[in-house]
């Protein structure tokens, strides 16, 4: 499905071409195999049948390089067919298009193919965690099956690995104590049952290893950032907000204007809700919102939650009865957030970041958690997409702690791609 994504576009390449030099019909279609090759050398039909959770965002620099490579060959055979400024139109609408359809083929496939069944061999958080983001994360195409004991396994006959991997067609270790000879031993029986097999790291929370491994000849070691964020990376981040949020803000202002009005029908209160939440370095600012609740909501929290009993610092309340009829529709999309793109252009806030929490909230917080506040918090980000408010706040801490180590602008374009779908979905938004 993939090739014949890319199969399109690459034709689609070829065809453009032809008609500009219609003398080279055949050298322009040597974009169909040029550009299949090329997809293969670029590793993008590999990588899904390997990783555990694989998305088309993720290959988006290699879709970008895979158009422009399969045009210049193709440019190339046929030298005068296309101008500097018409070539950058073409790359640009093929970068488009196979994202589009890789996409589309990806999600086809997950209705039409039946979820990979999942056993998880583990006890404890790690095995707690994977299962958790099995059910969170539906793109991941995984059914879980059942839960092993790692003892069933560790040490068992072939015979007993055959029995317990019957039918299984992904196998996740979740096991913190698994030793290098179990692990073996597991892979093993994978490669000889053609079962898929991925192994969670025990290191996690501030012992992660952040996506940073080297190699001293056959040793492995784990890399730690413990460095601030580059002030050059922090600038780069600034000019993308700006203008980011200027064109956001003119691009939306139709919705800002029905919003507005819905609110006024709907209830009588102010349109704007602003509350003080905690900013970069902990520093309080004004955050913006749409009004999606009473005007009596702030008075009616206590009768719903006492926060210094909590068990955590963090709360969400699935079925809000402080919630107006259109706050529901503007949660479900988070509209209610967009007037947040102001807080953005006074730099109280970006536009990729962590969520800015309620200053009562952060009064609790412990010394190790405050690491959220090295960056300006954002409109959206890790938690946004990966659960929004089904994550509990350790799962919270996690994927800001992962957004941190990895901070990068590419890394924002790439939460920012995510979010689109996320908000479609409307998981965890209440």
């Amino acid at each position: 499905m993939l090739g014949l994504a890319d199969l399109l576009v690459a034709s689609g390449i070829g065809a453009t071409l032809t008609l500009a030099h219609e003398e080279s019909l055949l050298l322009a279609m040597a974009s169909v195999p040029v550009g299949l090759v090329t997809a293969k050398l670029l590793g993008l039909y590999d990588v899904d049948h390997r990783a555990i959770r694989h998305l088309t965002v993720d290959e988006a620099p290699a879709l970008a390089a895979w158009s422009a490579i399969t045009a210049a060959v193709t440019i190339l055979l046929t030298p005068g067919s296309l101008e500097v400024g018409q070539y950058v139109l073409l790359l640009l609408a093929a970068t488009v298009a196979v994202f589009t359809l890789r996409a589309t083929a990806r999600w086809i496939w997950r209705l039409t193919t039946p979820a990979e069944r999942t056993l998880v061999v583990g006890e404890g958080g790690p095995a707690i965690a994977i299962a958790r983001k099995i059910e969170l994360f539906d793109d991941m195409h995984l059914e879980l099956d059942r839960t092993e004991h790692p003892d069933a396994l560790d040490g068992g006959s072939e015979l007993d690995i055959d029995r317990a991997l019957m039918g299984i067609d992904r196998v996740v270790l979740a096991w913190s104590n698994a030793a290098p000879r179990f692990i073996e031993h597991l892979l093993t029986h994978c490669r000889r049952l053609e079962v898929k097999m991925s192994v969670i790291s025990p290191f996690r929370g501030q012992a992660r290893p952040a996506g940073k491994l080297s190699h001293v000849a056959d040793l492995p070691v784990l890399e730690y950032n413990t460095w601030d964020v580059p002030r050059s990376t922090m600038a780069l981040k600034r000019v993308v907000d700006v203008l980011g949020a200027g064109f956001a803000l003119a691009l939306l202002s139709p919705v800002f204007a029905v919003a507005a009005i819905a609110i006024k029908l709907d209830d009588r209160g102010p349109i704007f809700y602003r509350q003080i939440r905690a900013g970069r370095r902990g520093k309080p600012f004004t955050m913006m919102k749409f009004r999606s609740m009473t005007g009596d909501a702030e008075a009616r929290l206590a009768d719903l939650l006492a926060i210094n009993h909590l068990d955590a610092p963090v709360f969400k309340f699935r079925s809000d009865p402080r919630v107006t009829r259109v706050g529901r529709f503007l949660r479900r999309f988070s509209i209610d957030e967009l007037p947040q793109l102001v807080n953005v252009l006074r730099g109280d806030m970006s536009l990729v970041g962590p969520r800015p929490e309620e200053i009562a909230l952060v009064e609790r917080y412990e010394s190790e958690h405050k690491f959220r506040f090295v960056v300006r918090p954002g409109l959206t980000g890790p938690m946004q997409v990966l659960g929004r408010g089904e994550l509990n706040f350790d799962e919270r801490l996690a994927v800001d702690m992962d957004y941190l180590e990895t901070l990068s602008v590419t890394r924002d374009m790439r939460l920012i791609a995510l979010t689109v779908p996320a908000v479609f979905r409307g998981k965890g938004a209440y």
